[in-house]
C-alpha cells in the first residue's frame, strides 16, 4: 500500500510540470485554488454558534454550542449532510466518535469536546481531509465504510445492478479510473479478468497519477457488485488481490508473536513470560498469503501445528498451535479489505508449576546471595573499622585553652560547632572513643556533674548521660571512619547570653556569608538541562517519558534559592530569552511574593512559577513537549485531560474514576507493554478506586487540569502511584 499524507512532497516531476504549466498559464489564467482541499470557514455551522476568532488563520475551524454533545453532534450530521457532505466511517472505527464526511473529492472530519466545566456545553471541530484515492458514492447509498487512501468503498446502493453498474461505469469515467482490460494488466502476475461473481459481476481499474486530481501511485482496484433480495445491490471497492503482496515479510512483533510489514493496526497484551498472551492485528493482504506468514514464523520459532480448532463467528481458519509450554489458538479472518488475526496462548499447567519453581528457586538464591554478600560486607566493614580504630589515639587528652563553650573541648578538636541559645555542640577528633569518654569523665566529675549510667558503651561508640542542679547534658561519642564524632546537646550547654563572637559556626551557617551569597549577582548552572542558579541550596529535575520513546513529554524544576524573589525573577526572565523563550502576557501573575508567567519554546508550552518560603525564594519550572505527546499518544483532547493507566505488579487491577472501570493487566504500561490503557476526562478533581485479588481497596484523589496527562502507576505492594506525563 502507497499512501501520500498531508504535507508530504510532490514528486520531483511533479513540481517541474507544475511550474511549467504556471509559467505557460501566467499571462491569462488566474492562480487555481485547491480543489481536494475544503475551507473548512465556508462550512455551515449551527445556530448559536460562538466561533473562536483566534482559530481565524488557522487550518481549523472551532465554535462553542450551547448543548451537550449528545445533541451538538447529530444537529451536526444534519446539518453537513443537508449541504451536500455525505456521512460515512472508515474501517475498524465504527466506535469512533469523530464523524467523517465526503463531498466530491473533498474530505471533512468533525469531532467533539466538551466545554472546559461545562458538561452543558460542547465544542465543535471542523478539520479538512485529503483523499487521495477518490471513488464515487452511490446516491442515497446506505452503511457507507470508506477509505479514501487506498481506497475502499462498501455500501448498498438503492438501485438494482443493471442501474448500480451504469452508475459506475459513467462516474468512475469521469473522475479519471480506467477500465483494466488483458493488455494494461499484463504487468502484474496472476491478473486474472475474468473471475466470475455469483449473482453479480465484477469489473478492474487503475488510475494514472495526478496532481491535478489528488491521485498518487494507487494500486488497480476491483470493483464488486451483487444482487440483494430487496432490489438493491452490495457495492465493494478495494485493493485488486493479484496487487495486494504475495509474500509477507517480517515486520516485527507484538505480545512476542510475530507481526507482518502490511499491518495496519494491531495490539498485544502480554509477553512471552507472562500466563496469557495474546495479540490481534489486521493486515492489509490476502488471507492465503497471511497464513503462510504465520506458518513461516511460528514454525521458525518453535510452534508446532495440532490441527483445526473450532471456527467462531467471523473466522475462515483456525489452528491449534502449541510449544512445549504454551497452547493457543491461531485465527484469520476477512473484514473490509482486511485478513484479521487473532492470536490467543496460555501456558500449561506444567509450565506455571515449573516457573514457580523457578522463581522460587530464584529467590531462594537472591535472599542467600545478598546474606553472603551482607555477611562479607559486615566482615569487611569491621576489618576497616578494626583498623581506623587503631590509627586513633588513646593518649590522655589535655582540655583546649580560652574555649568559650560550657564545657571544655579537647585540645584536637576539629570542626566545631557550638550553639548556645539552643545547647548543641559537635565537633570531630583523632582520639579514640575510650580517649574522648575518658576526657569527659575526668572534667565532668570535678565540676559536679554526676553521669548516670548507660548501657551503651562499647569501643566504636558510647553515651553519657551528665546532670547537676536541675540541668543536664547528653553526649554521643561514635567512630565514624578515620574519625571519631563528639554530639552533645542539654540545658547544660545553653548560654541565654552568648557572645556571638564565643559561638564557633562553621562557614556554610554564618549569616553574614549567607548573606554575601544572596546579594551576589545570580549565575546559572551550565551542567542543568533547565536554567538553575548556582547559589541554590536544593534542585531535583524530573522528566516524564514512555518506555522506548526518546524525547520527555514533560520536564519540570525545581529548586530553592537564597536570593530576593525579583533578584530570581529577573534571573529567569535573562536565562529564558538566552534560550529563545518567549514571555507571554496572557495569564501573567506578578506581586511581592508571588509570580507566575507563561512562556512559548520551540518545544512547547512552559510555566513558571515562583513563590516565598522559609527565607527563600521557591522555583517551579514546568516545560511541555507537544509533538512528543503527539507522537506517543497521549496527547489530551482539546479542554480535556488524559489519564494512562499502569500496573508494575503482578496480578491483574481494576481501576474505578468518574463512574468508569478500567482494567489493567498485569505488566500493562511497562517496559515490556508501554501501551496500556488511556482515558479522556473533563478536568476537575476525581476520587478513584483501586481494587486487587486478596487486597483491601485502595481510595485517592486525582486533581487533573485541561491538557494535563498523568499516569496512574499501580506498584508492586498494591499502592498507586499518580505521576504527570504530560
Amino acid at each position: 500500500m502507497s499512501t501520500i499524507k498531508r504535507g508530504a512532497q510532490v514528486p520531483a516531476r511533479w513540481r517541474l510540470l507544475a511550474c511549467g504549466l504556471l509559467l505557460m498559464a501566467s499571462a491569462s489564467l488566474p492562480a487555481r485554488a485547491d480543489d481536494g482541499y475544503v475551507d473548512v470557514h465556508t462550512l455551515p455551522q449551527l445556530e448559536g454558534a460562538v466561533d473562536d476568532p483566534s482559530l481565524k488563520n488557522r487550518d481549523r475551524v472551532e465554535y462553542r454550542m450551547p448543548t451537550p454533545e449528545t445533541v451538538t453532534a447529530p444537529a451536526v450530521k444534519k446539518l453537513l449532510s443537508a449541504d451536500g457532505w455525505v456521512p460515512y466511517v472508515r474501517p475498524l472505527e465504527e466506535k469512533s466518535d469523530t464523524l467523517n464526511f465526503k463531498k466530491g473529492r473533498q474530505g471533512l472530519s468533525v469531532h467533539f469536546t466538551q466545554a472546559l466545566g461545562r458538561p452543558d456545553q460542547s465544542v465543535v471541530y471542523y478539520t479538512p481531509d485529503r483523499i487521495y484515492g477518490n471513488v464515487p458514492f452511490p446516491d442515497g447509498a446506505l452503511g457507507i465504510v470508506f477509505d479514501g487512501t487506498r481506497p475502499y468503498l462498501g455500501c448498498i446502493a438503492p438501485t438494482v445492478l443493471e442501474a448500480t453498474l451504469d452508475f459506475y461505469t459513467r462516474e468512475m469515467a469521469a473522475i479519471g479510473w480506467q477500465k483494466l482490460t488483458p493488455e494494461t494488466a499484463s504487468r502484474w502476475t496472476n491478473a486474472g479478468l475474468d473471475d466470475a461473481v455469483p449473482n453479480g459481476v465484477r469489473v478492474y481499474y487503475e488510475h494514472p497519477d495526478s496532481e491535478v486530481t489528488g491521485f498518487y501511485r494507487q494500486k488497480p482496484v476491483m470493483l464488486t457488485m451483487t444482487r440483494r433480495d430487496d432490489g438493491k445491490t452490495n457495492v465493494e471497492i478495494r485493493t485488486a488481490v493479484f496487487a495486494l503482496p504475495a509474500e509477507l515479510k517480517l515486520d516485527g512483533d507484538s505480545a512476542g508473536f510475530p507481526r507482518p510489514d502490511a499491518t495496519k493496526t494491531s495490539m498485544g497484551k502480554g509477553n512471552a513470560t507472562t500466563a496469557k498472551r495474546e495479540m490481534s492485528a489486521a493486515v492489509m493482504a490476502n488471507l492465503p498469503a497471511v497464513l503462510a506468514f504465520y506458518h513461516r514464523e511460528l514454525a521458525a520459532r518453535g510452534w508446532h501445528e495440532d490441527g483445526n480448532a473450532p471456527l467462531a463467528a467471523g473466522d475462515e481458519v483456525a489452528i491449534k498451535v502449541s510449544t512445549a509450554e504454551e497452547t493457543g489458538v491461531l485465527r484469520l479472518g476477512r473484514k473490509y479489505d482486511f485478513t484479521m488475526v487473532s492470536l490467543a496462548t496460555q501456558l500449561t499447567d506444567t509450565a506455571i508449576a515449573a516457573r514457580i519453581k523457578a522463581k522460587k528457586d530464584a529467590d531462594e538464591k537472591f535472599m542467600k546471595d545478598a546474606e553472603a554478600m551482607a555477611k562479607q560486607v559486615i566482615a569487611a566493614d569491621e576489618t576497616r573499622r578494626k583498623v581506623q580504630a587503631a590509627a586513633l589515639s588513646d593518649a590522655p587528652l589535655q582540655a583546649l585553652a580560652d574555649s568559650k563553650t560550657p564545657v571544655p573541648l579537647p585540645e584536637n578538636a576539629q570542626e566545631v560547632t557550638f550553639n548556645g541559645d539552643d545547647g548543641r555542640l559537635e565537633f570531630n577528633a583523632a582520639s579514640s572513643v575510650k580517649a574522648l569518654t575518658a576526657f569527659y569523665r575526668a572534667s565532668l566529675k570535678p565540676a559536679g556533674w554526676k553521669e548516670q549510667p548507660s548501657v551503651i558503651n562499647q569501643p566504636n561508640m558510647a553515651v553519657m548521660e551528665f546532670s547537676k542542679g536541675g540541668k543536664s547534658i547528653s553526649m554521643t561519642v561514635m567512630q565514624m571512619g578515620p574519625k571519631v564524632n563528639v554530639s552533645a546537646d542539654g540545658s547544660g550547654l545553653k548560654m541565654a547570653a552568648a557572645n556571638p563572637a564565643s559561638k564557633a559556626r562553621p562557614a556554610g551557617n554564618d549569616p553574614a556569608v549567607a548573606q554575601a551569597k544572596a546579594s551576589a549577582p545570580l549565575e546559572a548552572d551550565p551542567d542543568s538541562a533547565l536554567p538553575v542558579p548556582k547559589q541554590r541550596t536544593s534542585t531535583s529535575l524530573g522528566t516524564a517519558k514512555l518506555p522506548g520513546v526518546e524525547a520527555p513529554f514533560r520536564r519540570e524544576l525545581e529548586a530553592s534559592v537564597p536570593a530576593a524573589l525579583s533578584d530570581v525573577l529577573a534571573f529567569y526572565r535573562s536565562e529564558l530569552t538566552k534560550l529563545g523563550w518567549q514571555e507571554k502576557p496572557d495569564g501573567a501573575a506578578v506581586s511581592a511574593d508571588r509570580v507566575q508567567l507563561a512562556f512559548t519554546s520551540a518545544q512547547g508550552p512552559a510555566v513558571l512559577k515562583l513563590g516565598r518560603a522559609n527565607g527563600e525564594t521557591s522555583v517551579n519550572l514546568v516545560q511541555k513537549n507537544p509533538d512528543a505527546a503527539t507522537k506517543a499518544d497521549i496527547m489530551p483532547k482539546p479542554g480535556q485531560a488524559k489519564l494512562l493507566f499502569g500496573n508494575m505488579g503482578s496480578q491483574d487491577a481494576q481501576l474505578t474514576i468518574n463512574k468508569q472501570t478500567i482494567k489493567v493487566a498485569a505488566g500493562a504500561g511497562g517496559p515490556q507493554s508501554p501501551k496500556g490503557p488511556m482515558l479522556d476526562l473533563p478536568p476537575g478533581k476525581y476520587q478513584y478506586s483501586l481494587k486487587m485479588a486478596g487486597r483491601p481497596a485502595r481510595n485517592d484523589t486525582l486533581d487533573i487540569a485541561a491538557g494535563d496527562a498523568w499516569g496512574l502507576m499501580v506498584g508492586p505492594t498494591g499502592d498507586v502511584l499518580p505521576l504527570q506525563m504530560y
